[in-house]
């Protein structure tokens, strides 16, 4: 969806827009985090049953799938593959805040960073197989979190 397509919906112009808005970045971030609000609130469900070490895992494979399949996430992170979008999410004060809370590690900038390019990683680079994705995780990324 374009700024025109976004102001059609909104019932007003594009210059309206622009001036309650703020501009296409302003759009943009507004749209990613109700979308990244949306998945956190999913992936907060799937991991409430874990803890420790384990929730870290499960909080990294159920991004992934929330991610994929987010239709508004899925779409721009595709697109925002071409225009290198990837520094933005790995530097996302919101995103590391949702990687810290949905995987109970202690306010860790750091760590919170690390899961963030873990998930990033993984939509990157998809494998054919769910099973060797968890086995991935669960061998390298869980054991540096216990």
């Amino acid at each position: 969806m374009n700024v025109d397509e976004v102001a059609a919906r909104a019932g007003c112009s594009r210059a309206t827009l622009y001036r309650h808005v703020g501009g296409k970045s302003a759009i943009v971030d507004g749209v990613i985090a109700r979308a990244a609000s949306v998945v956190a609130e999913e992936v907060a469900l799937a991991v409430e049953p874990f803890d420790g070490s384990r929730r870290v895992v499960e909080a990294i494979l159920a991004s992934v799938d929330a991610v994929r399949t987010n239709p508004v996430l899925a779409q721009w992170y595709v697109r925002s593959r071409a225009t290198r979008a990837d520094s933005y999410l790995a530097a996302s004060p919101q995103l590391g805040r949702f990687a810290t809370a949905l995987t109970g590690v202690a306010p860790d900038d750091a760590a919170a960073r690390w899961i963030v390019r873990v998930v990033m990683s993984l939509l990157t680079w998809p494998l054919d197989d769910p099973a060797e994705e968890r086995l991935l995780v669960e061998r390298y990324v869980e054991p540096g979190l216990r």
